[in-house]
């Protein structure tokens, strides 16, 4: 299987008056056709700055400052402006967390459909409200001509996603970015949203990058796992090497602190100490340090290398260095 996106050693940073804030501070991630690829942390882990980062939509005063972000063999990065415009939406799109903040409130359903398909296909106007039509059906939004000609505000949360990811596919990317795209809505629509993304990914063979907090979702979802905290990836590996062979403090902490099936109502969720890290002055050494209960004196001094422990199976942590 050949890697579809490859992200080197990624750096951003947001400058501002009280200094620079490393968001993301050197990250690394194959991500192979077909693939789904679960990104999961605590909010300011730099989940979402990455993601922005692979199709260049980081905000002022946000700067990609290292690395490379290489999508079948080119550099994203190295693109112009024009040239990332138009392959935005084509070969990769992106679903946004509020879908009531991305879509237009002064334009139609249909319209914003429509639109994003001409911007990059050659196709008529009754091509593309055919094509349109299609993908509504296709996410499970009925009575689609009424839909077509509604605007954001007479849909609900969950249709409104189904929108959006109808908007994300029209033009059939390679990859798809879903940048929490279940996170505002209800448990009930939530799984449903859920099933359709597996669906769809099954029908057309795209690359995934999952961003979430919720590990449930990762566990439904995703083939592989990437665990961010404090800018960095923590642990890296299959689905089962995560649940089953955890091996970074923190991501045992995010297992602790999630309520499972399989265990008795008298055990309580172990909360993960402490605060996140300050992004702006961040730890000398390992970025879990001041919050770990296996910390050592080396965890306080320096930040550890990857780990591999095994083909698929990765991590950043003194404890498993000597292996």
């Amino acid at each position: 299987m050949s890697a579809l996106l490859k992200v080197k050693d990624l750096k951003v940073s947001f400058f501002t008056p009280a200094g620079e804030v490393r968001a993301v501070g050197g990250i690394s991630y194959e991500l192979n056709e077909h693939e789904v690829l679960g990104i999961v942390g605590e909010s300011g882990s730099g989940k979402s700055v990455e993601a922005y980062s692979i199709i260049q939509l980081l905000q002022s005063p946000g700067r990609v400052i290292g690395g490379s972000v290489e999508f079948a063999g080119e550099n994203l990065l190295e693109y112009s402006k024009a040239k990332m415009r138009a392959f935005r939406g084509d070969k990769v799109s992106m679903i946004f967390q509020n879908p009531m903040t991305c879509l237009n409130p002064v334009y139609t359903i249909g319209d914003q459909l429509i639109e994003a398909l001409t911007c990059h296909r050659s196709v008529t106007s009754a091509e593309a409200r055919k094509r349109s039509i299609e993908m509504l059906e296709r996410v499970g939004i009925n009575n689609v001509e009424k839909r077509m000609k509604q605007y954001p505000h007479e849909l609900s949360g969950g249709m409104r996603q189904r929108v959006m990811i109808a908007m994300a596919l029209i033009c059939s990317p390679k990859l798809l970015i879903a940048d929490e795209p279940t996170t505002a809505l209800d448990v009930t629509i939530q799984a449903q949203i859920l099933e359709l993304m597996k669906d769809l990914q099954k029908q057309t063979g795209m690359a995934i990058i999952f961003i979430t907090h919720n590990l449930g979702v990762v566990a439904e979802i995703c083939d592989r796992v990437a665990v961010m905290y404090g800018g960095k990836i923590a642990e890296q590996g299959t689905v089962d090497d995560i649940f089953y062979h955890t091996a970074h403090p923190y991501t045992r902490g995010l297992l602790r602190s999630m309520p499972r099936l399989d265990e008795t109502r008298k055990d309580r969720l172990i909360p993960i100490k402490g605060s996140p890290v300050d992004m702006l002055n961040p730890p000398a050494g390992c970025p879990l340090s001041p919050r770990c209960d296996e910390c050592m004196k080396i965890c306080l001094r320096a930040d550890p290398s990857e780990t591999k422990l095994s083909d698929t199976h990765t991590v950043h942590c003194w404890k498993h260095f000597s292996r």
